[in-house]
């Protein structure tokens, strides 16, 4: 899990809209661009061109 203060201040780079944990906790989805970044070593990856988008 990511650190509670860090989880806070995280941002979808896309639209910088707030983004919330997948089902699993393995990702973090912005539910406005309908993207999942990834989450590595508790790390998470919020690159555009990382992001896988969800499924419609």
């Amino acid at each position: 899990m990511i650190d509670k203060d860090l989880f806070a201040i995280l941002a979808c780079p896309k639209c910088k809209d707030k983004v919330v944990y997948n089902s699993d906790n393995t990702g973090l989805i912005c539910e406005k661009c309908a993207l999942e970044y990834p989450i590595h070593d508790d790390i998470p990856v919020m690159l555009i061109d990382e992001a896988k988008p969800l499924p419609q």
